[in-house]
């Protein structure tokens, strides 16, 4: 399996992969570029449809339009080519931005903070009716989220330098993470656990920045597989979409310095690993 390159971008951070049904195209984010791609499923290229702020992740709302989370705890809507102001900012994030969100089962939006020199990342959670709640604290860099079939569990990615994905009991009633507890550590080499999602079996996918690959594991953390992007060091993120969701998209990053992360490095990548994935739930925010 040999992952083929579909877009030839050069994105310092190429992150969030996510499939539009609707539109049958993916898109993904270069954060400090402050740009977003989207590429229809078959077409020979892509198309930056926003260019502004940094935006550190995205989710997608119900009626098709993207939930962009960026600098100072800012959300936006994108639809189209109208954006709109939803939360001004946070005023303890002020100093720092988001990096990686999820819709939860319910609409609800997780959505974790880079770190400040002073503290580390935090995860929050925007409710429906824009009420942010802090649920997570004391990460390092906060990264890849994934929920399991039945809900009750969520994986939650500390980046650096814990290298460390944590399992949680989740209450989809409340949105509420309880027993927090190390399920897998990454101690082998330089590669850095990243993004991450889980497949219609309900293994776990992790992408390793530094490692060149993305990581398939059973929910008892043994490895089943890896699958090496060609050319490209930084493997940041990972998606599946496409016709009955059996191809990964996968984003990555160092496009600034090729001799150093490939020469591939920053571009977004499609394959069919032999698994399907399921869809990403869409977020419910009141905008």
């Amino acid at each position: 399996m040999i992952p083929e390159l579909i877009a030839r971008t050069a994105c310092r951070t190429g992150e969030n992969p996510l499939w539009h049904p609707d539109e049958r195209a993916v898109y993904w984010t270069d954060i400090p570029g402050g740009a977003i791609y989207r590429q229809a499923w078959g077409a020979s290229d892509h198309t930056e449809v926003y260019n502004g702020d940094v935006v550190g992740g995205f989710t997608l709302q119900t009626d098709g339009a993207l939930l962009l989370f960026g600098a100072g705890g800012r959300v936006q809507r994108l639809a189209g080519a109208t954006l709109t102001t939803v939360l001004e900012n946070i005023p303890a994030e002020l100093g720092t931005r988001f990096n990686d969100v999820i819709a939860d089962p319910m609409g609800r939006v997780l959505c974790g903070t880079m770190p400040t020199r002073a503290r580390g990342g935090r995860l929050y959670r925007l409710d429906a009716d824009l009420t942010l709640t802090q649920i997570v604290d004391h990460i390092g860099i906060s990264n890849g989220l994934g929920f399991t079939q039945n809900r009750k569990q969520m994986y939650y990615t500390d980046s650096d330098p814990a290298r460390t994905i944590w399992r949680f009991d989740y209450d989809a009633a409340t949105g509420t993470p309880s027993n927090q507890a190390k399920w897998l550590v990454f101690t082998d080499g330089d590669a850095v656990p990243d993004g991450l999602t889980l497949d219609a079996d309900g293994c776990i996918w992790s992408a390793q920045w530094d490692g060149g690959c993305v990581i398939r594991f059973d929910p008892d953390g043994r490895e089943m597989s890896r699958i090496f992007v060609p050319g490209a060091l930084k493997v940041s993120n990972i998606t599946f979409g496409g016709d009955d969701y059996a191809t990964m998209f996968l984003t990555t990053a160092g496009g600034d310095d090729k001799g150093m992360n490939g020469m591939n490095a920053g571009a977004l990548f499609a394959v069919q690993p032999g698994v399907k994935g399921v869809p990403e739930f869409r977020s419910q925010i009141k905008t």
